[in-house]
Formats: structure tokens, C-alpha cells, sequence
């Protein structure tokens, strides 16, 4: 793993006119990702320290371990605050690129999901409460560290953050990557963790899986025809634990994969490589 020093990110912010304060640069978190809307950072910090992100405990493993995500509209600037268990106290402001997003269009789309009915809206209402309920876990496992791998590979119908618009009416943004191919089709783990939801078919989503990946980030994964594991189980990565579907709001058979920092909405492609290199490879 690879991480950017706090020298080098105090460098940075020098020449972008934002600085950090620093009481000693050569002992604050050392930090693997790029600071921009959407992205997920991977970090490590003197074991025994504690952070806090925009004003929220940051989870750290025994071992100095940590991750944090920043939303799709996350502003310019992310302040992060290292407290050492010696009690010495560094605060950090990392300036954050803003991302251009795509404009989509998706027609033929049922009329019942796009204008859902007030039964429909309860419904709706009740499967987000469990969702975000999997999502608040905190799981004492450093799972997120490993390299992420692809669930599965084919042509991206959809990407992270674009802006949709369902028979003609705005809706709000796309927060995962879509995947497409046939019914059936097996979805493996990216990577390793615990089962926390398993949902045969809610209403926008679907046949809905979620595996928490430790200290807040989890996958998603949604429109399924068959979930292969239960919940509560440990999943290891490349293992099958799902099955490409075309259930709730879809037009078609894909995968959509989507990832979370608690509520964070972060995307899935920062932590994967491109897919035209492992789909050409797929294919030979």
C-alpha cells in the first residue's frame, strides 16, 4: 500500500494556499488515496491515536489502521484531527478536487417506480431504515485494506455520481457502478467481510446484499436474481456470494455495486482497476 506523507501533503497545501497545522509533520497519518469528491482514503496513524473527521470519531484499528470516504458533492475542503495517545493534537485541512459528472437518460423505466404511490413510499421508507441500519455497523475488522478486486467484469452501463433522468424526470444521483450482463451470472466479493443485509426484493433496489468491509466501508450490491450467502456470514474475497439479476427498478439484467463510508456515498471504480483491462483479459 502506498500513502502519501504527511510532508508531501503539507507541501501541497502550501502551494494550494491551504495549510494544514502541523505540530510534527513526520509522525501524522500517512494516508493512500487522492483527495477528491467520491474518493475513498486509506490510512495508518501511530497505534493508540485517535481521529476525528469534519467534526466525527474516525474508527482506528490496534494497529494504527483506518478509512474514511467523501461524498459525491463533498465540499473543497476536508479537515482531519490526529490526537496521539500522548495527547499532542494535529489538525489537518486537505483541499478536495471537485469531479464533473454525467448526465443520463433512461427511459422505459415502470411508472410506479418513478412516481412511487403513498403505500409504495412507506415501503420505500421502511427498506432505507434497514438499510441504513447495516451501513451504522462499526466492525472491528481491517478488511478494507485489502486490494479490492472487481465482483465481476463486463461492459459499465453506468458510473458513479451521473445524474439520471427516468422517462424525462430529473432524479437524484447514481451512486454506483452498473455492470452488465445476463440473468444468472455469478458476483463474487471484492473483497472480504461480514454479511449484514439480505434482501430478496425491495422496491428500488431489489434482491439487495450488503458486506461490511470493517471500520464503516461496505458494499452494496443490488437488482439481484439470487443472494448466495446469509447474513451474519463471513465472506471471503472471490468467493460467490450473489447472482446478476435484473429485480427492482432495472430495465435490464446488471450488477449495480456501490459502496458507503457510513453515509458517505463513495465510488466503488477508486479502489478497483479499469475495467477495459480486466475485461479484455476476462474475454481472451
Amino acid at each position: 500500500m502506498k500513502f502519501l506523507s504527511p510532508i508531501f501533503v503539507s507541501l501541497c497545501l502550501s502551494l494550494t494556499g491551504i495549510h494544514a497545522t502541523v505540530a510534527d509533520a513526520t509522525t501524522g497519518p500517512q494516508i493512500e488515496g487522492a483527495w477528491e469528491q467520491g474518493s475513498i482514503l486509506r490510512g495508518q496513524v501511530e497505534p493508540g491515536s485517535q481521529l476525528r473527521f469534519e467534526g466525527h470519531d474516525v474508527p482506528v484499528s490496534p494497529k494504527g489502521q483506518f478509512v474514511i470516504g467523501l461524498d459525491r458533492d463533498f465540499g473543497s475542503v476536508a479537515r482531519l484531527t490526529l490526537r496521539r495517545e500522548d495527547g499532542t493534537t494535529q489538525a489537518f485541512e486537505y483541499p478536495v478536487q471537485k469531479r464533473e459528472y454525467q448526465i443520463q437518460r433512461v427511459e422505459g423505466v415502470p411508472a410506479r417506480t418513478v412516481n412511487p404511490s403513498a403505500e409504495h413510499l412507506a415501503r420505500i421508507r421502511a427498506e432505507s431504515a434497514l438499510t441504513r441500519k447495516a451501513r451504522a455497523k462499526i466492525l472491528d475488522r481491517q478488511d478494507f485494506a485489502e486490494t479490492f478486486v472487481w465482483p465481476l467484469t463486463g461492459p459499465i452501463t453506468g458510473v458513479y455520481g451521473s445524474q439520471r433522468y427516468y422517462n424525462g424526470e430529473p432524479r437524484r444521483p447514481h451512486y454506483g457502478v452498473d455492470v452488465a450482463r445476463p440473468t444468472g451470472t455469478v458476483v463474487v466479493a471484492p473483497a472480504s467481510g461480514v454479511v449484514t443485509l439480505v434482501h430478496p426484493d425491495m422496491f428500488y433496489s431489489g434482491g439487495t446484499l450488503i458486506v461490511d468491509h470493517g471500520q464503516g466501508l461496505s458494499s452494496t450490491f443490488i437488482h439481484l436474481h439470487k443472494v448466495l450467502v446469509e447474513e451474519g456470514q463471513e465472506v471471503k474475497q472471490g468467493e460467490p456470494i450473489a447472482e446478476v439479476g435484473a429485480s427492482g427498478r432495472a430495465t435490464g439484467p446488471h450488477l449495480d455495486w456501490r459502496m458507503n463510508w457510513f453515509d458517505q456515498r463513495v465510488d466503488p471504480q477508486v479502489l478497483v482497476p479499469p475495467m477495459n483491462t480486466v475485461w479484455s483479459k476476462a474475454k481472451e
